[in-house]
């Protein structure tokens, strides 16, 4: 046995698992160590706080003059990471929360998605900008909005929205790779979600089946991805086989995984956080249904919040959002054990 005890096994290092803010700031650190091009810009996001949620803890620190505060502007911090990127920099900027977005759409939506189409592709803006989501803090309707559909719908514009420490570590490269202007998503509950991290590269317009299955899919993205999982390890007790598709990638998105899942399991949910109602789920619902016209069992669900701002009051915020009982009551009328329900 060569000096292991006979009925034993060896194990080799364990991997500490790692938050998703802690892959942020971990990854941050590398792009500003790598390349010179790469800073920071944002509101607070400077030491000692390293912004409202601490993601950028430590970094002006080690990087001084390369993350900057900025005034209480979001049309001047898009603005300005703009001009940098026209100018040969990489900058991150930082909008505090994504409802704050509005400020700024101007700057998104006709500069930065558009100046390389109307430079007939002279002109390239690596930009990237941060944004987090406080849905279920209780943080009330100002600050809780799930807006991605707002950016998928604008051409010139890459959006991506990652659920686990890797993907984020992952995505935030490739966004900070690209020439065109990424939008990173980061949802503030799941900042706290841990797992090991990988070093994996993870192209934009990848989506991962999370959990195999042979009876229905589930399509989703960011948080909700760890519901889903979760709910379909509840369901498999009872013989229910679900797979779960992680988007990560909303534009451009991997309509191929999608297609090819449901054409497998001929029934489709669609779980994201966002209002119901114009949200991205109606894009894939309609991917689906036209790419698996004539397979499917049943019509395609979609799950997401209610058509109301989102509450300040605990309880009712709990309502207005998406959560696992209201998934799992959607898988079972895709699956025909239960009567249809308007979302």
């Amino acid at each position: 046995m060569n000096g292991a005890a006979q009925g034993t096994t060896e194990v080799g290092p364990q991997v500490a698992p790692v938050s998703v803010r802690t892959a942020i700031n971990g990854v941050l650190d590398e792009l500003l160590h790598a390349d010179d091009r790469v800073v920071l810009l944002g509101e607070d996001i400077e030491d000692p706080g390293g912004g409202v949620f601490g993601v950028t803890r430590g970094l002006s620190t080690r990087y001084p003059g390369r993350v900057r505060d900025t005034p209480i502007s979001e049309q001047a911090i898009v603005g300005a990471a703009i001009g940098a990127a026209l100018a040969g920099m990489r900058p991150v900027a930082e909008i505090m929360f994504m409802d704050f977005l509005a400020v700024c759409l101007d700057q998104l939506v006709n500069h930065a998605a558009k100046l390389r189409y109307m430079s007939g592709g002279r002109t390239t803006v690596p930009l990237v900008v941060r944004t987090a989501v406080g849905g279920g803090l209780g943080v009330g309707a100002q600050h809780s909005q799930m807006l991605e559909a707002w950016l998928v719908h604008v051409p010139g514009l890459k959006v991506v929205v990652p659920s686990t420490p890797t993907d984020a570590r992952a995505l935030l490269v490739s966004c900070v790779e690209d020439e065109d202007p990424c939008i990173f998503l980061e949802q503030v509950p799941n900042y706290a979600y841990k797992e090991p991290l990988e070093d994996l590269k993870v192209r934009l317009g990848s989506a991962v089946v999370r959990r195999e299955g042979s009876d229905l899919s589930v399509i989703t993205y960011g948080r909700q991805t760890h519901d889903a999982v979760a709910v379909a390890g509840e369901l498999s007790a009872e013989g229910i086989n679900v797979e779960v598709v992680d988007l990560r990638s909303l534009a451009p998105l991997d309509t191929e995984t999608v297609l090819e899942s449901v054409h497998k399991t001929r029934r489709a949910v669609v779980f994201h956080e966002a209002v119901v109602t114009g949200g991205f789920g109606a894009e894939i619902s309609t991917l689906i249904s036209a790419g698996c016209f004539g397979e499917l069992a049943s019509p395609v669900e979609r799950v997401g919040a209610v058509a109301s701002p989102l509450p300040y009051a605990k309880g009712l915020e709990r309502l207005a959002l998406p959560g696992r009982s209201r998934l799992t009551e959607a898988i079972r009328r895709a699956l025909g054990e239960s009567s249809p329900s308007i979302n």
